[in-house]
């Protein structure tokens, strides 16, 4: 993955999300074909971990 396009894609999800609200239907339908596979597991991945440091801090 382009580290250089992480931006873009974060704010191109984003306004997915913020187009569903505004049109369910259609912003559903955008944001159904942006969430890949790959974004999948990389949130997991980052939640996990997030997990795992607020564990070890308390």
């Amino acid at each position: 993955m382009n580290l250089g396009r992480l931006g873009d894609v974060v704010v191109g999800t984003a306004g997915d999300v913020a187009g569903s609200v505004v049109d369910p239907k259609t912003g559903f339908g955008k944001l159904r074909a942006a969430i890949t596979p790959r974004v999948v597991v990389l949130l997991g991945s980052g939640l996990f971990l997030g997990y795992l440091l607020a564990r070890r801090r308390s």
